[in-house]
């Protein structure tokens, strides 16, 4: 059951990527999208064993490295952390690739579509069921990958290809941290395992080791290196600006990846590290402190986006945020509750917008919509079903999550806890504004479009209408049914997945906050939402003299850049190193020492020498004789000065400084 569970989907992209011109776009819709839901149905069995039943499995299938020095076997363990990720990633996959066979019905390249989607989806099982980092890794990158192919699915758009591009250069920066956090554990470890790791990690508390000739702690430092891995592919705050821009892809792409698994790999990794952060505190503070700021700073640029998907997809970035600074509150649990319940509301979120692009003739630009409450009734319920669970609105799914840990920030008490709970909390505002910003602009404002293609907006009632309900009865649900389970008081599902130092243990805390601190994220979002419906229906009028005061004008300029991260990114980092590679890599380096000592100057060496040995032609055999002795007699006489000089001087050296002044000289004449 659990082999077939990982290995399922990459079946079904083997069949489509290899026979997809034979099978036609219903059969790879058909094979992919019945290999997925096999294998949700199989991760259901799998949570019941494992997680209800409390059997973890760990399989072992064969060596993959195995050397003197190092040992890596191609293990899977199901515990109940794996399987709430299967059940989230194969779900959220299924429905999507449902979803896909009419979103993209229209695309000639459909089973190629399709066999991305499954590719990424074994990759990402891969990721979460590895026993050890190198595995994980695997997975790690083969998601980096397909997210690649996935966002450039339309490589004939130059924005496509810049999208992803960047998506890739950006996760590489993490991908490169990960690695070294990978290497620090095998030196100073002699394994990669987890298990293994976990066991030796509290023998390291105190060890120190020397890197960039300073002294850092073995856990620390390993902590820092993990946390920026994650940075990168779960999009936080510096690394944060592949994410809107991945929205060139397809809508599915977007709801699958970006919402429910490639960017929460970040989240996933800190959790199954959680044995390394409880006893490196000054990685979890750096965690808390970078989750809080990405939470509020995400949220206010959504304010200004004007994209349906980019605001998506930066409320996205938003909530990574509050799932990663509650792991850094040693809430690891409570992030990852969040990510399952956000995975859910968020990919109805985004599928549901993708409805309203295909309604409206692929536009995205929210300023030319508004009115279609009445003419997609269906898209307008679950899309404010949605938000409403992104808002954290009472009973709904992201309330039990989201509040949860704003509570557990405030109840732990500490000056790093209440800098979260207090950006959070404004940021918990703000998503609620922008969030009903997009739901006024889009359905509830008078039409602001073209007539023929407002006109003639209308749903589709098939695949696309069984994913979007599907979803939605979770996004209303999930958060009441599991709450109890995963999170309540006392409760141990998660066991040993999940390893909490009993100093940093305070959900009883959280028990106790006082009702003002309980209640103000949903007092303030419940605001910002009431305010964002006034002002974008009744009073447009004081945002646009709001905006136009000189104040305004600031601010608002300041977030519709985006805080000038792309900015600064380009003009510090981006020219520099065009500059750098064009100038010192291509013309100094490539175009000129390399030509000069290699094919152009060889050859202008031979011409010339050439040329002056074709004037001693003269024909004459006296002539002849004298240059033949002449050479032997150099040769002989400067043999004892070469083996003076043949151990200790390299004489390739001489050579290279011989051609290159011929060149010169040649060059000069």
């Amino acid at each position: 059951m659990y082999i077939p569970l990982i290995f399922l989907s990459f079946f079904g992209f083997s069949v489509t990527g290899l026979f997809g011109r034979h099978i036609g776009p219903k059969g790879a819709a058909i094979i992919t999208t019945s290999c997925l839901i096999l294998t949700f149905l199989l991760s259901l069995f799998a949570f019941y064993e494992v997680g209800l039943m409390g059997s973890p499995v760990y399989i072992r299938l064969a060596p993959w490295v195995s050397s003197e020095v190092l040992l890596i076997n191609w293990g899977f363990q199901f515990d109940s952390l794996t399987v709430i990720m299967c059940i989230v990633v194969t779900f959220v996959s299924s429905l999507v690739h449902l979803y896909s066979i009419e979103y993209m019905s229209h695309d000639p390249h459909l089973p190629r579509f399709m066999s991305y989607l499954s590719l990424f989806t074994f990759f990402m099982l891969i990721l979460v069921t590895a026993d050890n980092y190198i595995q994980m890794f695997l997975g790690w990158e083969g998601i980096g990958l397909a997210s690649y192919l996935l966002i450039n699915f339309w490589f004939t758009r130059v924005q496509a290809n810049k999208a992803a591009i960047k998506a890739m250069i950006v996760n590489r920066i993490g991908d490169f941290c990960l690695i070294m956090a990978i290497l620090t554990l095998y030196v100073n470890f002699k394994s990669v395992d987890y298990a293994t790791v976990a066991s030796l990690a509290p023998f390291f508390k105190t060890q120190t080791i020397n890197f960039l000739n300073m002294d850092f702690n073995i856990l620390s430092l390993v902590c820092v290196f993990l946390f920026l891995g994650a940075v990168g592919k779960s999009a936080q705050l510096g690394l944060h600006t592949w994410l809107p821009d991945a929205m060139e892809g397809p809508t599915p792409v977007s709801a699958l990846i970006h919402a429910a698994t490639l960017v929460t790999a970040g989240v996933f990794l800190i959790a199954r590290s959680s044995f390394l952060y409880e006893l490196a505190p000054n990685g979890l503070q750096l965690v808390t402190i970078l989750g809080a700021s990405t939470a509020f700073f995400a949220s206010s640029v959504g304010l200004l986006q004007n994209d349906l998907k980019r605001v998506i997809a930066y409320s996205t970035c938003s909530q990574l945020g509050y799932m990663v600074f509650a792991c850094g509150l040693s809430d690891y649990a409570v992030g990852i509750f969040h990510l399952a319940n956000h995975a859910v509301f968020k990919a109805l979120l985004f599928l549901g917008a993708g409805m309203v692009i295909h309604a409206v003739n692929d536009e995205q630009d929210m300023r030319k919509m508004g009115g279609l409450k009445k003419l997609v009734p269906f898209t307008y319920s679950v899309m404010t079903i949605a938000s409403l669970a992104l808002i954290g609105f009472p009973f709904l799914a992201g309330f039990y999550s989201k509040d949860l840990v704003l509570e557990l920030a405030y109840g732990k008490f500490t000056p790093f806890s209440h800098f979260s709970y207090y950006l959070g909390t404004f940021g918990a505002f703000l998503t609620a504004f922008y969030s009903t910003r997009l739901a006024c602009l889009t359905f509830l404002v008078k039409p602001n479009g073209v007539r023929p293609v407002i006109g003639f907006a209308h749903e589709t009632f098939s695949y696309m209408f069984i994913a979007l309900c599907v979803l939605a009865i979770p996004s209303i649900f999930i958060g009441f049914w599991t709450k109890d389970m995963i999170v309540g008081v006392g409760s141990d599902f998660f066991g040993a997945a999940i390893y909490n130092n009993p100093k940093t243990l305070h959900i009883f805390d959280a028990e106790f906050v006082e009702f003002f601190y309980k209640t103000l994220p949903v007092t303030l979002s419940l605001l910002g939402a009431s305010l964002s419906f006034v002002l974008y229906n009744f009073q447009s009028s004081i945002l646009f003299n709001l905006k136009v005061s000189f104040l305004g004008r600031k601010i608002y300029t300041f977030l519709n850049k985006k805080w000038f991260f792309d900015k600064l990114y380009n003009e510090l980092f981006g020219q520099f190193f065009f500059k750098f590679g064009y100038t010192i890599s291509y013309k100094a380096v490539d175009r000129g020492a390399f030509e000069i000592m290699g094919p152009a100057g060889l050859s202008s060496v031979v011409s010339s020498v050439a040329r002056k040995l074709h004037k001693a032609q003269t024909g004459s055999l006296y002539h002849y004789t004298l240059l033949i002795l002449t050479v032997i007699a150099l040769i002989l006489s400067m043999r004892n000065i070469w083996l003076m000089f043949d151990y200790n001087v390299d004489y390739r050296g001489f050579i290279l400084i011989l051609i290159t002044l011929s060149v010169i000289l040649s060059s000069k004449k």
